[in-house]
Formats: C-alpha cells, sequence, structure tokens
C-alpha cells in the first residue's frame, strides 16, 4: 500500500520491478514524464543497508531521482523525458563476474521497455558496467569511447558545475572572477575533484571534505586545499559552498550554519525539502542554484552520444553546449527576482512551462 500511495503521489507514467532469484537481483526502473522524449536517467546500484525495507527505501529513491530527470533534462532545454533505475544491491557484495552477469541481466531489462527508457551511469555504476549492459540493449549511454561513447561523464558535469558557479558570481558579486574567493566543497569525489580542479585553476581557495579521507588529502595536495572534517563543512566561513556528495544535505539543521553567499554544487536533490529548505535560504539572502539546473553536464554530455543523438559524440560541441548552463542559471536567477520566489521554485516554473507547451503542441 505505501507503494502504491507514493506512486499516486508522484504521478508516474510506468514504474517496473524486475528480479532475478538466481543472480539475487532486484531492480525498479521509474519513468515519470515522457513528454519532451524518451525517459534518460542513470542506474544506481546501492544497498540501502540502513533501511529497514531495502526495496522500499529503492522504489523512494527511484521516485524521486526521476522526477528531478524530468525537470533536469526540460530546463537544460533537452527532447528528453525523466527516468531513473535502481538495482538494490550492496556493490561490495559482489564479485567481478557476478556484476557482469547483473548488469547483462540488467540490460535485458532496459531493452524490454522497447526505448521508453535509456539507462547511464550512476552512484554505483561505472563504465565497465555500462558496457556490460550493451551487450544485451541498445538502450544504454556513458559507454566507452571505443564503442563511440563518452566515457565517464564526471569531468563534463564539472564543467558545467564550474559554469554554473561563474553565474552566481555574476549575479551576487558582478564578476565572473574567481581571484580569492573561497570555496567550500562537500565531496572531492569524480564530479567533486574535477570541479576542484577547474576552481583551483582560476585562483580559488578551497576548503574540502569527503568522508574518504584518501579523498580530501588528495584535493589538499594537488589544490593546496584545506581539510575540514564533513560534518564540519557547513560551519566555514565561504562565498561559495558546494554540495557534490549524496543529496540532502542542505537542511533545517545545516542551513542556519552556512557562512556563504552562494550555494552551488553538483550534488542531486540537495534540499532535503523542496519547499522550505529553499525558503530558507532565500531568507538568509544565499543564492542558491537549483541543483538539477547546474548539474546538467553529465546529461546533456550523455545526450549527445550517438544513441541519442545520431551522430557521432563530438566532446568540443558538447562543452560549448554545456557552457548554456550558465545563460539558464542567469534566467533562473531574473524569474526569480520578478515573482519574489526561491530559486528552486523559479527552475521549476521554467522547466514545468516548456513541457506544457509541449503537451499543447502534441
Amino acid at each position: 500500500m505505501k507503494l502504491f500511495k507514493l506512486l499516486k503521489e508522484k504521478a508516474h507514467e510506468k514504474v517496473v520491478i524486475f528480479g532475478d532469484k538466481d543472480l539475487g537481483l532486484n531492480a525498479i526502473i521509474a519513468i515519470h514524464d515522457t513528454t519532451l522524449g524518451p525517459a534518460l536517467g542513470g542506474c544506481r546500484m546501492w544497498g540501502y543497508n540502513e533501511s529497514k525495507n531495502p526495496l522500499y527505501a529503492g522504489m523512494l529513491d527511484a521516485l524521486k531521482l526521476s522526477m528531478a530527470m524530468t525537470y533536469k533534462a526540460s530546463a537544460a532545454g533537452l527532447d528528453l523525458g525523466g527516468g531513473k533505475a535502481v538495482i538494490v544491491k550492496d556493490p561490495s557484495t559482489i564479485s567481478e563476474e557476478e556484476r557482469e552477469k547483473i548488469f547483462i541481466r540488467f540490460g535485458e531489462f532496459v531493452e524490454s521497455l522497447n526505448g521508453k527508457y535509456i539507462t547511464a551511469e550512476d552512484v554505483g555504476t561505472n563504465v565497465k558496467d555500462m558496457a556490460n549492459i550493451m551487450k544485451s540493449t541498445k538502450y544504454v549511454v556513458g559507454i566507452p569511447e571505443e564503442y563511440g561513447g563518452s566515457s565517464d561523464p564526471s569531468p563534463v558535469t564539472a564543467y558545467g558545475v564550474f559554469m554554473g558557479i561563474k553565474a552566481c558570481l555574476k549575479e551576487v558579486f558582478g564578476t565572473e572572477s574567481l581571484e580569492g574567493k573561497i570555496v567550500a566543497i562537500e565531496g572531492v569525489g569524480n564530479v567533486g575533484y574535477n570541479l576542484a580542479k577547474y576552481l583551483y585553476k582560476e585562483g580559488a581557495e578551497l576548503i574540502v571534505s569527503d568522508i574518504v579521507e584518501e579523498k580530501a588529502e588528495r584535493a589538499a595536495k594537488e589544490f593546496n586545499a584545506k581539510i575540514t572534517k564533513p560534518g564540519k563543512i557547513y560551519e566555514k566561513k565561504c562565498h561559495i559552498f558546494s554540495p557534490c556528495a549524496l543529496g540532502g544535505s542542505l537542511n533545517s539543521k545545516t542551513i542556519p550554519k552556512l557562512r556563504c553567499k552562494i550555494v552551488a554544487g553538483a550534488a542531486n536533490n540537495q534540499l532535503k525539502n523542496s519547499k522550505s529548505d529553499g525558503e530558507r535560504l532565500a531568507k538568509k539572502g544565499i543564492l542558491y542554484a537549483p541543483d538539477y539546473v547546474i548539474n546538467a553536464g553529465g546529461l546533456i554530455n550523455v545526450s549527445m552520444e550517438p544513441a541519442i543523438s545520431g551522430k557521432p559524440y563530438d566532446r568540443e560541441k558538447t562543452l560549448k553546449k554545456v557552457e548554456n548552463i550558465y545563460y539558464r542559471l542567469l534566467e533562473i536567477f531574473k524569474i526569480s527576482k520578478e515573482k519574489d520566489i526561491p530559486t528552486n521554485v523559479a527552475a521549476d516554473l521554467m522547466a514545468e512551462e516548456r513541457i506544457i507547451r509541449a503537451r499543447k503542441n502534441s
């Protein structure tokens, strides 16, 4: 009953649960909206070990993330809908051989949806997994370069966030310059690390935290970053706070601690409660770059692969397209000021209006 209540609340077009007893595989694909085109969204592999009901937790994740993908694709100006897949499995508990079999089988699951959903890399999955999925379906992007794909999307996602930060700086300080600006990055994994590289090159001073100490230490060594404990980074005085870890880090407990002018990062679902937390940031005078707008670089990147674009992948053209994130954020900031609404609400309006127009014209 809980699952059906969720489905009613989120208003998804289709949600499919798939299992393979022999492989111990339980997977969920949530398709939120295909008004603009086929649903595209990554495949997440996570155990949800902290949950009493891992399958329900995985379903909730798939529903939330697929809806966010609908808005992300629309706001990015892409002719794609929103979807998400979740494999409820702790990746640390399986061998490489088991992993290969799981993703080939998952590819068969994707293929059975006849192109309504296109999968990609996400938390807990990698380029090698996408190559294995490719053995059983053509509806996959983020594949290795030798197969005509774009490989790891992290550098492109980071570039989009970097361009978004420049738009925020322009809005708040009247200049795009990062020289002397202090940026606190929460999470320096693949995307956070590449973002730190861009920021450091432009003269930013970095503060970093990560639950994996080695990642924080790498950033400290390469970018002269100061390391702080993950729970303490919210309190650090900085110009920009950049959440690049898992979602929900901006909430009623952390927002009051922030000592920054801008929040702009790569994490998905940064606001634990989109309504109240968006308002909290606005009342505190902090400019918030809506997550699904600023982190759309990865989505734009895979949309340029042959499976979607029908053309050979071109990194230079892709980066040019990703640079539009700068202008989309400035447009959102303008709507926010004109309507006196938080920036996340302004972003939703922009994304929804495009979908509504498409429905009227169909």
